[in-house]
């Protein structure tokens, strides 16, 4: 039970990367609504696309919320929609439009469940993994093991269905990768495998990747998919301060203050768009570029001591 407790609330906390990085568009343009498959794609929404695509490719939250609301009026039975205004909800720490979102993302996965297996259990198990995040915040951990469960049955089944559907193996890959870094005896490698060779869309995988990268302390290869990330989406300052963080961490590895001046400059990229940001992710971009600033300093004096 205490790791059951643990896992509810490691993934919680990072829940809107995790689950409504169910996420991300705009590779197959071809097919307007869909943003994960160049095959067979599913009528998910043009509203709701437009609201993936500013939510992940251009990392503007205030446009993507507004798209949403479009949306959940407009495409109704779209289990995405509602699944990313309660992602939204989440950061904003918002606990009652929570619940609400949560329940409509059930209500929705279930309309679509008979047509759909795979998408409809995937958002089943999205709605319950929320309704569990919505629990173990105002009713504490034990109450939420249930909601807990529901979410990897859920998911087996929509694997069973599909598995090689790109939607459910990104959010599978991002769900693994919360797994392996806060659980002993985890290995990424395996979500690692899942995002590179069966989610998508491609860049959003690739992002997946090099924050597994990253917490594996291997920062070359984690910039390598920063950049494949960064040539699809260039504006998007949450990727500019994820790329900042990384060349940050690989700096102060190798003692190289030429890396350090790289992450400020990602820093400031970010900083410029804070307006699109929610306030925890701008209160990090201000503590690393912080923090950067003086490492930076502190290096250049240990490099010329005279000075």
């Amino acid at each position: 039970m205490i790791l059951q407790l643990t896992v509810l609330k490691r993934i919680a906390i990072a829940s809107s990367m995790a689950f409504t990085v169910t996420c991300c568009g705009w590779v197959t343009p071809t097919f307007a609504g869909d943003p994960f498959r160049a095959s067979n794609p599913r009528p998910i929404g043009d509203k709701t696309e437009a609201a993936f695509n500013a939510l992940f490719k251009q990392g503007n939250y205030p446009q993507a919320k507004q798209y949403l609301m479009e949306a959940t009026k407009a495409e109704a039975k779209e289990p995405l929609a509602h699944a990313m205004l309660a992602s939204l909800a989440y950061t904003e720490k918002d606990w009652d439009n929570v619940k609400i979102y949560a329940a409509n993302t059930i209500q929705a996965a279930n309309d679509i469940k008979s047509q759909d297996p795979v998408r409809g259990n995937l958002y089943l198990a999205v709605g319950s993994f929320l309704q569990g995040a919505y629990t173990y915040e105002k009713d504490g951990p034990v109450s939420a093991i249930p909601q807990l469960q529901k979410v990897f049955q859920y998911l087996d089944t929509a694997e069973q269905a599909a598995p090689n559907d790109p939607e459910l193996n990104l959010v599978k890959g991002f769900l693994d990768l919360m797994l392996a870094v806060n659980l002993p005896f985890s290995s990424p490698e395996q979500a690692i495998e899942r995002l590179e060779n069966y989610a998508g869309p491609e860049y959003l995988a690739d992002r997946g990747i090099a924050m597994a990268y990253r917490d594996m302390k291997k920062y070359d290869k984690a910039a390598e998919f920063m950049d494949k990330t960064l040539k699809a989406s260039p504006d998007n300052p949450e990727l500019q301060y994820l790329m900042g963080q990384i060349l940050r961490k690989r700096g102060n590895q190798e003692k190289n203050v030429a890396m350090l001046k790289q992450a400020l400059n990602y820093f400031d990229q970010a900083s410029q768009k804070i307006n699109q940001l929610p306030p925890s992710v701008v209160k990090a971009i201000n503590y690393d570029r912080t923090k950067v600033t003086a490492e930076i300093q502190q290096m250049d004096v240990s490099a010329n001591p005279s000075r």
